[in-house]
């Protein structure tokens, strides 16, 4: 669960930098042609030098976005997310099948050992989280019970005929 949560936090924080980025860029962008359209139409170097401050900043955050797509590690953290999720559902219903005496010994391992591989392969592509996504995702896990639910909550969810309560 903190895995899933903590790939979907590293997305959120990768979106909000990039709305920041592209905000700054577009606010660079009208800062430096307002500046240099006042300095052909009147020759002012206060605006000279605005214009060329506004300009070398665009650059540098043009040269940033142009060596990290931070749109294309935000979907990735998004599709490691998704993987995680199922791989946890597909334990939960081994677990569940286990209980159930529905499954043997033989059975149980090798959908173990299968899961196993299946979850360590979705390591291998994944990005790298942040300690910061980890540190939301524990305040979203544990301060806002993200993705808890009490017995009630959950009765609501199901046909009337397979509540308990």
């Amino acid at each position: 669960m903190y895995t899933h949560k903590t790939h979907e936090k590293c997305a959120d924080i990768l979106l909000e930098r990039l709305a920041l980025i592209k905000l700054s860029q577009i606010i660079l962008s009208a800062i430096t042609t307002a500046s240099f359209v006042t300095v052909v139409v009147g020759s002012n170097l206060a605006a000279a030098v605005l214009g060329t401050t506004a300009s070398t900043l665009l650059l540098a955050l043009n040269t940033y976005t142009k060596d990290y797509d931070l749109g294309e590690l935000a979907q990735k953290h998004r599709h490691t997310a998704g993987e995680v999720w199922n791989i946890r559902e597909q334990y939960l219903s081994l677990l569940a099948d286990i209980r159930t005496a529905d499954i043997d010994r033989q059975e149980i391992r090798r959908r173990r050992e299968s899961l196993r591989e299946e979850l360590h392969a979705t390591y291998s592509g994944a990005p790298s989280t942040t300690f910061k996504a980890y540190r939301r995702a524990q305040m979203s896990l544990q301060q806002a019970e993200e993705m808890t639910f009490s017995d009630a909550e959950l009765d609501t969810l199901l046909p009337p005929d397979l509540r308990r309560c």
